[in-house]
């Protein structure tokens, strides 16, 4: 694998955690996922936590493109329904990795890779504050709080919504300011 392959490995590290979990997610386990010795990956990443780092920026812009792309348009350029539809539509997809979801988690306990996620947070969903504030952006974090209460279900629960539900509950839960 050439030096700038890095994102098959972090594709193969989403596999690891996929299969084995966030304890599985090893260099070694990766390294064996990607087709690379240990040291050809520790040529990228010499340690677990800067694959792990490396990871969670990867997923971070990985999220931003999606939400764009759900949207139709950039954050700056929608208004916040629209970010939080977008939102909505993205974390409740069939496309949205249950192993993305526990890396994100994950990403709580350091604040530097929490940061990532806090900043794709900023730009598509409303703030505490924000929602202190103001009686909509209230709406739109509890909003935000129930389309991540559909991934928190299965992770919960040991149960999937079937995908049909799934979106529907997703889509629903996107329309709902609209009442």
């Amino acid at each position: 694998m050439r030096p700038n392959n890095r994102t098959a490995i972090l594709d193969a590290a989403v596999r690891v955690v996929t299969r084995d979990g966030l304890r599985g997610l090893t260099l070694e386990a990766t390294a064996e996922e990607a087709g690379l010795t240990r040291g050809g990956m520790m040529y990228h990443f010499r340690d677990r936590g800067a694959l792990v780092h490396a990871l969670n920026e990867h997923l971070a812009r990985e999220w931003d493109a999606r939400l764009e792309s759900a949207a139709g348009k950039a954050a700056d350029a929608c208004t916040p329904d629209e970010r939080i539809a977008a939102y909505t539509l993205v974390t409740s997809s069939e496309e949205t990795n249950p192993a993305e979801l526990a890396l994100i988690l994950e990403a709580s306990k350091n604040p530097t890779d929490s940061a990532l996620w806090d900043e794709v947070q900023r730009r598509w969903t409303p703030t505490p504050a924000e929602a202190e504030a103001d009686p909509a952006a209230l709406d739109r974090f509890v909003l935000r709080l129930a389309a991540d209460g559909l991934w928190a279900y299965d992770a919960i629960s040991g149960d999937e919504l079937p995908p049909a539900l799934r979106r529907r509950l997703a889509e629903r839960i996107a329309t709902l300011l609209a009442e």
